[in-house]
């Protein structure tokens, strides 16, 4: 497997916390955890299974969280010097905001704890892994999903979440691009 494609999930989470002031938003810590959780899932669908950080997920009573970024920030942002991210880091954690971020913590909870990973988790047990395979498995799925059908159950289809990069054309006109996903594969071919 690939490493992962940030040092640290604070890195994911102050860029969050940074964006969020930048719009002058709270980023309440249950919705910084939503957030984290679905950059996590839909980085792994959009990079064939690379972790956007070296990060495990558990299923907490309120929905999934990053155990040791819910801990360290539950009083204050740690006193920890941010890392600058990659280009194409910051690009994917711009769409995962510019979809999900204008939604409550509540509302983003709620779609999320419907989501099978979730739920499976949850019935394990408090505090059980939601595994990085359950992720791809619910939101790829969703990306070969009807639109409508997909966004039914609260996961857009990855089409519908990352944010095209505007380039220039020979001629100079900006065109929307997207990067190239083959076809899921059907099992046992």
């Amino acid at each position: 497997m690939a490493s992962a494609a940030v040092q640290s999930s604070f890195d994911v989470a102050f860029w969050f916390v940074d964006r969020a002031l930048d719009d002058n938003e709270y980023l309440q810590p249950q919705k910084l955890q939503r957030l984290m959780f679905l950059a996590q899932a839909y980085f792994a669908v959009a990079y064939h299974g690379r972790m956007l950080m070296p990060a495990i997920f558990v299923a907490d009573e309120f929905g999934p969280i990053e155990p040791n970024v819910f801990r360290a920030c539950s009083i204050q942002r740690p006193a920890i010097e941010p890392v600058p991210l990659a280009e194409m880091v910051t690009q994917f954690l711009d769409s995962i905001w510019r979809k999900f971020g204008h939604h409550s913590a509540d509302s983003l909870s709620r779609q999320v704890n419907g989501h099978r990973p979730y739920c499976d988790a949850l019935s394990k047990g408090p505090r059980s892994e939601i595994t990085l395979e359950a992720m791809i498995d619910f939101y790829g799925k969703k990306a070969s999903a009807s639109p409508d059908t997909a966004i039914a159950v609260g996961a857009p289809p990855i089409g519908q979440v990352l944010r095209p990069r505007v380039m220039r054309s020979q001629t100079g006109k900006p065109v929307s691009v997207q990067k190239w996903m083959p076809p899921a594969k059907a099992p046992g071919k």
